[in-house]
């Protein structure tokens, strides 16, 4: 099975995992602290200028939400992460619910407005408590 060949219009796409494939990452995983709400986890490498970009749109979004927490993760020194979580290219970003629980993905550089909404649904869709 191949993989499709990602081009600018894929770029922005977000996927949704299923049921099935329910994954939680740790703070230890991460080598960071987890959202009491959500976590914005940013795949990057060094010489990715889209990755700079990102870094300062999810910064600023998690200063503006309340409880949400920015993580980024340096791809080449987190390899089996990488590969374990199917980081194909960087930047990449993973919404996490207030569990760890991977509820968004969206690869390339995203506007900030589609990280808010990103948000908005991992926070309304896990917050009945």
């Amino acid at each position: 099975m191949g993989r499709p060949v990602p081009h600018r219009a894929a770029e922005r796409r977000t996927r949704v995992r299923g049921p099935g494939d329910v994954r939680r990452l740790t703070a230890a995983e991460l080598g960071g602290e987890l959202g009491e709400r959500a976590t914005l986890v940013q795949f990057s490498t060094a010489f990715c200028a889209p990755c700079r970009a990102t870094r300062r749109t999810l910064a600023e979004v998690a200063r503006m939400v309340p409880g949400v927490a920015h993580v980024e993760i340096d791809a080449e020194d987190r390899l089996g992460l990488v590969r374990e979580l199917e980081i194909l290219k960087t930047p990449t970003v993973l919404v996490l619910g207030p569990d760890g629980e991977v509820v968004r993905r969206a690869q390339g550089q995203p506007r900030r407005a589609d990280v808010i909404a990103a948000l908005g649904e991992a926070v309304g869709g896990r917050h009945d408590d």
